[in-house]
């Protein structure tokens, strides 16, 4: 018995998850989104949240009428968290006061539901690090957000080599890249491979 992890992640151009003064979705939510969004929380999976992202998603939950966060309230959800206490006033909450990378390998041996975490910048990091994150999920929107970005998941974080198993433009816009992340191994570089040349600065 085993399952996958996905880590999903909304992202500008260069990178970052939030940015500051700008609009939900950065302005750029369309109908292809929207429809995209539905039909990946229909499928059955356990959604996996650090605490900060938990308490936004249910906030948005109660305040905000998006087509897919009724999949949201009825999928099973994870919080790692050591001041959440339960009743934790989202349906199908559980916390686990435990070290995340230590209780997500456990879970990946031990049950057979897809695991998927969106947002949690903090929590994703350490998971891709410790190489229990079977895909990447990036919703790439067009902007470039410069000194306004906040919430980068890659910058300072470990070096991978990607496989890209999806690519989809949404609304002629945004694009959903899907990819297999392996945690990259330095090494020489075999004669004749690479540039020629050193690009001038």
């Amino acid at each position: 018995m085993s399952t996958t992890l996905t880590v999903d992640f909304f992202c500008t151009v260069d990178g970052f998850g939030m940015t500051d003064g700008w609009p939900g979705y950065w302005g750029k939510e369309g109908p292809e989104l929207i429809a995209d969004r539905v039909a990946t929380f229909e499928r059955e999976q356990v959604l996996v949240f650090g605490a900060t992202t938990f308490r936004q998603f249910r906030k948005f939950v109660t305040i905000f009428d998006e087509p897919y966060y009724g999949s949201l309230n009825r999928l099973p959800k994870i919080v790692f968290s050591h001041t959440l206490e339960e009743p934790l006033g989202w349906e199908n909450s559980t916390v686990l006061a435990e070290d995340a990378v230590t209780a997500i390998e456990r879970l990946k041996r031990t049950t057979d539901v897809p695991m998927r975490s969106h947002g949690s910048v903090e929590l994703n990091r350490a998971l891709l690090a410790a190489g229990l994150v079977d895909r990447v999920e990036l919703m790439m929107f067009p902007v470039i957000s410069g000194d306004a970005g906040r919430a980068a998941l890659f910058h300072g974080g470990p070096e991978f080599d990607l496989d890209l198993v999806e690519s989809t433009v949404l609304d002629g816009r945004t694009l959903k890249l899907v990819y297999a992340p392996h945690l990259h191994q330095h090494g020489e570089v075999p004669e004749g491979v690479g540039p020629k040349r050193r690009i001038a600065e």
